[in-house]
């Protein structure tokens, strides 16, 4: 994880948008859900989909949000992985 929002930049627009798309990313029980999926270590499409009974072809969707909003990464590789970026870690305070 870094240790640098990726939601706040140097223009005040381009702040208001990342929190746009952060917000919208992280505004959703299913894509909070995915989160925690990944907290409790699912890191791959196929496991996340296993925990969570959501269908791969709707996981991915929502995982293209996830990554939009700044809240997770997708490792580059044979086997795509899925890592929580800071902005993530405030969904378990959300959910309390």
């Amino acid at each position: 994880m870094s240790d640098k929002s990726k939601t706040v930049s140097d223009s005040m627009e381009e702040t208001k948008e990342r929190h746009r798309r952060y917000l919208r990313a992280i505004n959703n029980p299913i894509r909070r859900k995915i989160i925690h999926s990944i907290v409790n270590g699912n890191d791959s499409l196929k496991s996340i989909s296993e925990e969570t009974g959501i269908d791969e072809k709707t996981l991915d969707w929502h995982i293209k949000i996830l990554i939009d909003g700044f809240c997770i990464e997708k490792t580059e590789g044979d086997h795509a992985k899925f890592i929580l970026t800071q902005e993530a870690l405030v969904v378990d305070y959300l959910d309390k």
